[in-house]
């Protein structure tokens, strides 16, 4: 039998200090690459509360409840904080509940200290909804960026390697977190699981980060050599780029982080991933001569378009191959789903 690969540290992500919250620029906000931001948001209230103690963090939150109920995740102490799937893929390794903001507090509360506690996660819950006057406090600019502020609150749990569609400004503002991530060419490396039956809406990497099993996942050893990785605490923020794969650990009892989503798109535009799910019904499966042949339309079309991909048809002729607004979108979508109502 061969010896298990070595897995590669992962290197450092690029690091910025010194801005603030005024600062942030398309330096920042529009780079493809992450960039860790050490301090950025170490003025917020929120943070220096968090600073002086888990308590001193809780009761800081506990200000701007209004009887807001959230979605949380609740698992047994085996799962060791990783929300995932049970053995088969079947279902789920965890239990979903809607609760109030506050009951979560509270537990977070109870087990905090324990040696064996349950895993406890709210995750992706909008700020202005659950703590309204929250940004009032903790502010930051992002250039006019019609971003979506959102609140996680957990103990010490991993979320696995996954991708966002828009880009992300992630936060620390209490506890610790260590963030690991790849390149969107890495897909292939990580093992991703199903698409339409995800743990909490985005598709996931089947590989246990703190327990690789190399012998199910060998490609995992090749991912590790482009990954890159940052340990966080309160103050600290971190930017992701769209498409990239990040795994998150919380490393303490009691860890809140708030991000920002943006997307760099019209809001006009659909998901791509309508488009996958479309290709995956209509092309993955012809025979491999018209897959090739669609391949190069693809190419043609979306991929390396330009300029020059409809110069030989007049403008006013070009229709959907010409600039698209959200009119024609909408006129392309009707027309899609009259065609899949056939």
């Amino acid at each position: 039998m061969l010896p298990a690969p070595e897995l590669a540290a992962p290197k450092p992500i690029r690091e910025v200090t010194g801005l603030t919250p005024r600062d942030l620029g398309p330096g920042i906000l529009a780079s493809t690459e992450p960039v860790v931001l050490r301090g950025l948001v170490s003025q917020w209230p929120m943070v220096q509360a968090a600073r002086a103690s888990a308590a001193a963090a809780d009761a800081y939150l506990r200000r701007f409840y209004r009887d807001a109920t959230v979605n949380a995740m609740l698992g047994a102490p085996e799962i060791e904080g990783r929300f995932f799937y049970n053995e088969d893929l079947s279902g789920f390794n965890f239990a979903p509940v809607r609760v109030r903001l506050d009951k979560v507090l509270a537990e977070l509360e109870r087990y905090r200290g324990a040696e064996h506690q349950p895993a406890i996660y709210v995750g992706s819950t909008t700020i202005d909804t659950c703590l309204p006057g929250f940004h009032d406090e903790n502010l930051i600019d992002l250039g006019g960026r019609d971003a979506l502020g959102s609140i996680w609150i957990g103990n010490r749990t991993r979320i696995a390697a996954h991708y966002d569609l828009p880009d992300n400004l992630a936060c620390v503002v209490a506890g610790r977190r260590r963030f690991t991530l790849f390149p969107p060419g890495q897909v292939g490396n990580l093992y991703i699981g199903p698409l339409d039956f995800t743990p909490a809406g985005q598709s996931i990497s089947l590989v246990d980060f703190l327990k690789p099993d190399l012998g199910r996942f060998p490609r995992f050893a090749t991912a590790m050599e482009h990954a890159q990785f940052v340990e966080m605490g309160p103050g600290d923020a971190l930017f992701i780029p769209s498409m990239w794969w990040h795994h998150i650990e919380a490393l303490e009892d009691f860890n809140v982080l708030v991000n920002y989503w943006w997307r760099q798109s019209p809001g006009y535009m659909d998901t791509p991933m309508n488009a996958l799910m479309h290709a995956l019904m209509s092309v993955r499966d012809l025979p491999p001569a018209q897959r090739k042949a669609w391949a190069e339309l693809f190419r043609h079309y979306v991929f390396e378009a330009g300029d020059e991909t409809s110069a030989h048809i007049p403008s006013a002729a070009r229709r959907v191959l010409g600039p698209l607004d959200g009119d024609a979108v909408r006129a392309i979508r009707a027309q899609l789903l009259k065609r899949m109502n056939r």
